[in-house]
């Protein structure tokens, strides 16, 4: 018991310093030093600063707004991938501050669960799942930000078509997907136009658009476009059979999203059903519950009925999930 009050301890002063620091840069962001650098930067890249100035600006992104924070997270081998999946979700979010809220949700879940007759264990699994609340709302806003890319895509490319036949060149045809259309492809061909603007050549900001955005349909735009580049042809025709060829995908898959709906619905009953029968009977019995988080015995056969659950779940999402 001791133990586990000192690790609680340490926990809740972790969380206060993590809430301290995130009020801290949430205010300096926008009224400290690093607000007036930035826009005096902007400003001078407005003017027609230096070529090597303004690319370095282009590739800097902070991992933390704290440079201490900053360099222990330098440390982290993997923490640029977890740095590009916020990118990608469209979140204001860096690795710092992502980082922060996911220990303070798992310290308050932790704290909620001690509340309760609940072993240690099991109260460090509340925790867990409370820390995993922020990576699953990233990874909800990245999937609907790549859904809602990738049902702009033959829209963007026909308008790169009409501005190709047009007689506009191709950045020029990027610049005009950045003005004409609506975020999130809007604000990603801006950047890729700013970047051919900076110096980049054409091909590094398409592979640079190709890297921010996974996407299978952008890719194949992006080689048709390179190979183009290099053997020649008609540009604008090549764009107009990527962008029906990406249609007939999309009315294909909402096709099978009808037809696996029902599929989807039964994973989701068989998935709550449990949740729902367990909390009607502690309602109407609360006693009745008691004994698996009493005894032993319950405990390990809800820690094995849990694993069993995990593998269904599993299993139903690969039998629903159909790639096309």
């Amino acid at each position: 018991m001791d133990t586990t009050f000192a690790i609680l301890i340490l926990l809740i002063f972790v969380a206060v310093v993590f809430l301290l620091e995130g009020a801290f840069l949430t205010w300096n962001s926008y009224k400290g030093p690093e607000a007036s650098r930035i826009e005096r930067r902007l400003q001078a890249m407005s003017a027609g600063a230096h070529h090597g100035e303004a690319m370095q600006l282009m590739k800097e992104r902070l991992l933390s707004d704290s440079k201490m924070i900053q360099r222990v997270l330098l440390a982290f081998p993997r923490v640029h991938k977890l740095d590009r999946i916020l990118v990608q979700s469209g979140l204001k979010l860096n690795v710092g501050v992502f980082l922060g809220f996911s220990l303070a949700l798992g310290l308050a879940a932790f704290i909620a669960s001690r509340f309760f007759p609940l072993p240690l264990l099991l109260s460090l699994l509340i925790a867990l799942a409370g820390a995993c609340i922020p990576w699953m709302i990233v990874m909800n806003a990245r999937h609907k930000r790549l859904v809602q890319f990738e049902a702009q895509l033959p829209d963007a490319l026909d308008l790169m078509c009409r501005a190709l036949r047009s007689g506009h060149a191709l950045p020029q045809s990027l610049k005009m997907i950045g003005d004409e259309m609506s975020d999130p492809i809007a604000g990603e061909f801006r950047i890729a136009f700013d970047e051919v603007n900076y110096g980049f050549s054409m091909q590094e900001a398409l592979m640079n658009l190709a890297t921010r955005i996974p996407s299978t349909d952008l890719r194949y735009m992006v080689i048709a476009v390179l190979i183009q580049r290099e053997t020649g042809g008609n540009l604008a025709e090549l764009l107009g059979n990527i962008s029906a060829l990406i249609r007939a995908r999309l009315k294909l898959y909402g096709t099978i999203r009808v037809l696996s709906a029902e599929g989807k619905l039964s994973a989701w009953i068989l998935t709550l059903l449990p949740f729902a029968v367990g909390g009607v009977i502690q309602l109407i019995n609360p006693g009745f519950l008691k004994v698996l988080w009493e005894d032993p015995s319950g405990f390990m056969m809800v820690a094995l009925i849990g694993c069993m659950m995990i593998a269904g779940i599993f299993w139903m999402r690969q039998i629903i999930k159909i790639k096309v």
